[in-house]
């Protein structure tokens, strides 16, 4: 029996560019009042690994810069060095909400990716497994770019809210090299970008943690400003 994706559900994306000051003085605040999430280590970051996927024609891409209203990307995704938790991804974004649907997948698994020997996926039993081959082969989706950026999460159950700072934001295009380490090209330029993810409701205390009167909300997307160092 095939396992069926997880339930969409949309959730309330707020992102702001930040300078190092904003990071500093929103790192203690939060600290105050919020936990760090499971995978963050001692000083309360981890490091994030992504291969985004795209069509010769980079719909994802296109789609991102014109702000469609419902657009999707895949990409797959590791922390730090940690090899047995990798994820299949696809983001979903609908009328400025966001949802996120996932698989497991293995080291070797992911190697065959690379090596463009999907048929496994097929054998999953899993429809997003089955979609991802789907578009592999009819939209011919290829990986694109590596993103990778230090993570400071907090989380607040309440609203089910998690609050990220995103720093030192690097790339590379040498996508085979997705699970070694690699040089990549630093593009923060000293600037990182807060996200809140929550579901109805954003409590007041997670307001008054974040208040930066003086940064307007921004529709980043740190593959798009990956893809321009291609």
């Amino acid at each position: 029996m095939i396992k069926k994706k997880e339930t969409l559900k949309l959730r309330n994306e707020k992102k702001y560019n930040i300078n190092h000051a904003d990071g500093f003085i929103l790192s203690r605040t939060l600290k105050n009042f919020f936990r760090h999430d499971k995978h963050s280590d001692s000083h309360g970051n981890y490091r994030v690994s992504s291969l985004y996927f795209d069509t010769p024609y980079d719909k994802a891409l296109s789609q991102n810069i014109s702000g469609t209203n419902q657009r999707e990307k895949f990409r797959i995704r590791y922390y730090n060095n940690d090899f047995s938790f990798i994820r299949l991804e696809r983001k979903i974004k609908i009328n400025g909400k966001c949802a996120k649907q996932t698989v497991p997948l293995t080291q070797t698994e992911v190697q065959q990716i690379l090596n463009a020997e999907i048929d496994f996926l097929l054998q999953k039993n899993d429809a997003l497994a089955i979609e991802f081959y789907s578009k592999l082969k009819g939209q011919l989706l290829k990986p694109k770019t590596i993103v990778t950026y230090d993570r400071e999460a907090f989380i607040y159950h309440p609203g089910n809210v998690r609050i990220t700072i995103d720093r030192n934001l690097r790339t590379t295009t040498k996508t085979d090299n997705f699970l070694q380490l690699n040089k990549h090209i630093d593009i923060s330029d000293g600037l990182a970008v807060l996200e809140v993810k929550y579901d109805e409701f954003l409590p007041d205390i997670v307001k008054m943690a974040i208040c930066l009167n003086n940064r307007p909300l921004t529709a980043y997307s740190k593959y798009s400003m990956c893809r321009k160092y291609d």
